[in-house]
């Protein structure tokens, strides 16, 4: 997959390709990680080689990136699931298989969102959500049901005392308040479905996260 689109960061248009990434991207989407998620998040839920050699290899189709004159911008990991194998009240760690992707499953009827990430420079250009538009095109090439993933809620913590995750959600849906990475996702098209606690480690949200799917219009 590769398409070719303009991005504006700055007000000046850039040439911007998303393609799939491959070995020879590794080095640089760790990267990206370290620059899309600073501490607190927890240093050992970035990327690794072998994670990202099982993306490229077990699901070349959901393992997007975006570059711009050689240089990684942002990037976007997905697997396929049946998410009748993992219910409501799951958590990252077992429907990821921890990131390394091993339980992909091309029967499935989910693409499930691994992780999305942007460098802070490129935040408000748009890419976020050109990558989440092109793997709602893998979802529709690929005959599937939806896609679906737990976002953070990284507003939650500063809330918590005051608001259960539900009820923080149904505040932001609301707009009641805003939360960086519900907001975008709702900007995307994403529906919220539920919140699964104990999600994954991330102090800024509790631990919780907000479960959103895209529904296949075709289907």
């Amino acid at each position: 997959m590769r398409k070719e689109l303009y991005l504006f960061a700055g007000g000046k248009p850039e040439r911007t390709v998303i393609r799939n990434y491959d070995a020879g991207d590794f080095r640089q989407l760790i990267e990206v990680q370290k620059a899309s998620f600073p501490p607190p998040f927890p240093e050992e839920l970035l990327w690794n080689a072998e994670q990202l050699a099982e993306h490229a290899t077990r699901f070349p189709e959901g393992a997007l990136c975006a570059e711009i004159d050689g240089r990684l911008i942002g990037s976007m990991t997905g697997l396929i699931v049946n998410m009748d194998d993992y219910g409501h009240a799951h958590d990252w760690e077992t429907i990821t298989g921890g990131g390394y992707i091993r339980n992909h499953n091309p029967s499935g009827d989910t693409l499930y969102v691994v992780d999305i990430c942007v460098i802070p420079e490129y935040r408000k250009s748009g890419i976020g959500k050109w990558l989440m538009q092109t793997m709602y095109e893998t979802v529709v090439q690929l005959g599937l049901d939806r896609l679906l993933g737990g976002g953070r809620m990284p507003g939650y913590a500063q809330h918590a005392h005051e608001a259960t995750p539900e009820a923080y959600l149904e505040n932001v849906v609301n707009g009641v308040w805003k939360d960086p990475v519900v907001t975008f996702l709702l900007r995307c098209g994403r529906m919220p479905v539920g919140v699964a606690r104990e999600y994954l480690e991330d102090e800024q949200s509790n631990n919780c996260a907000a479960i959103m799917e895209w529904r296949n219009p075709f289907k």
